[in-house]
């Protein structure tokens, strides 16, 4: 996006929930969640993998805030109404020629099935529509996926069909389903 498009970090509040950018207090409570949520969350993020560290989640904490700062992707934690870390989402793969981005979302083991991920994929893409004035927003979601799948529904993006190996997790090319979520998806 350009400078001009770029916001400032900006927190955006849901009934349920505060998404926050990225701050380096943050670090070890993301550190926790990873904790928490290896073997839920790292099924399909690499990244949540046993060996994450401290050290690993101020770097992740570091990478957001310059990404932000610069333009290429907007990530926020997620924190409960008793200021607990219940995940991360953001807009990333920023396309500025097509106004496009992806969509990516996820939550600790102890914060699923309470409509966390709906509430913020439904306030990050307006945030996107809005701020960005993305026209598309993406939500891809490996084809085993099927708790991310019914959340990128419930946010209002449509299935718009399967690519193949489309996603590489541990080791290995997968399928993935493609939704596409446009400002009046949201309506």
């Amino acid at each position: 996006m350009s400078a001009q498009s770029r916001p400032s970090p900006v927190i955006l509040e849901t009934p349920s929930l505060s998404l926050r950018p990225w701050r380096e207090d943050y670090a070890p409570a993301l550190h926790e969640a990873v904790q928490e949520s290896m073997e839920s969350v790292g099924r399909w993020l690499p990244w949540c993998h046993a060996g994450y560290d401290l050290n690993e989640a101020h770097k992740w904490v570091a990478f957001c805030q310059r990404s932000w700062d610069e333009g290429e992707d907007y990530a926020f934690a997620l924190f409960d109404r008793q200021h607990r870390l219940v995940g991360g989402i953001g807009l990333n793969q920023l396309d500025a020629r097509d106004l496009r981005a992806n969509l990516g979302y996820w939550l600790r083991l102890s914060a699923t099935g309470q409509g966390y991920a709906t509430f913020a994929g439904r306030a990050v893409a307006a945030f996107g529509f809005e701020a960005l004035a993305l026209r598309r927003i993406e939500i891809v979601a490996a084809i085993g996926n099927l708790a991310s799948q019914r959340c990128a529904e419930r946010i209002g993006a449509k299935r718009e069909g399967v690519a193949r190996q489309r996603v590489f997790l541990h080791g290995q090319s997968q399928d993935a389903v493609i939704y596409g979520l446009l400002p009046g998806d949201l309506a």
